[in-house]
């Protein structure tokens, strides 16, 4: 199982790091997260330098991506090279954006399109510009509809991990491994209180289950 957050010059440290550290809490054979990204190194909007752990190809053909945000998403949502070397797709993958990564995927064709386009979370810059891109912008962290999940604001970042460990690991039991990832990062004396917002942002977007979750 195969994870890939992409990546790119000017990222935002908290949009792909934090959603990196969450996923890999679980400790399940084959699973892996890696940083996808469309150079050998990519420096953050606050000078952080980092080497990349897997190409934009690994990224097509992973079984998950979220779409990092960044200083510089505008520019990468005009460079042809980089979308057209993008191929994801959710009719096979789960994918997810963060913030103006919500950008990336109006360009790409991922939030479908007319009637059937979807609405979609971003941060409050980036609003108007996924605006532009005639993308309806929900007042909330969190949204997803089948395998297209959109967040917004840094720290919402939680909200996609959570949905994508308990999608890809599926029913209860994806939802406990969501709820053990999640209660391991809270802060202490707020963890159950934090695991319970978190999880109730992600939960009605979840298939439908029994929803156990642990006391």
């Amino acid at each position: 199982m195969h994870i890939a957050i992409l990546t790119f010059d000017g990222y935002n440290e908290l949009d792909s790091i934090v959603a990196l550290g969450i996923l890999h809490r679980v400790k399940r054979p084959g699973w892996r997260v890696s940083l996808a990204c469309p150079t050998p190194t990519v420096t953050s909007m606050n000078g952080v330098v980092l080497q990349a752990q897997a190409t934009l190809a690994d990224a097509n053909a992973a079984d998950a991506v979220i779409v990092g945000s960044g200083i510089k998403t505008r520019e990468i949502a005009q460079d042809a090279t980089i979308l057209g070397a993008l191929k994801l797709d959710p009719s096979r993958q789960l994918i997810g954006a963060q913030c103006s990564g919500t950008l990336l995927l109006a360009k790409l064709g991922l939030l479908g399109q007319g009637a059937d386009r979807l609405p979609a979370c971003t941060d409050l810059i980036t609003r108007p510009w996924v605006q532009e891109a005639g993308v309806e912008v929900l007042n909330q962290p969190f949204f997803a509809r089948g395998n297209v999940a959109t967040a917004g604001g840094c720290l919402a970042s939680q909200y996609l991990a959570a949905w994508l460990i308990a999608r890809l690991v599926g029913g209860d039991e994806g939802e406990r491994e969501a709820h053990s990832a999640l209660h391991y990062v809270a802060p202490v004396g707020e963890k159950d209180d934090y695991v319970a917002r978190a999880l109730g942002h992600v939960r009605p977007y979840l298939p439908a289950t029994a929803h156990t979750v642990p006391a």
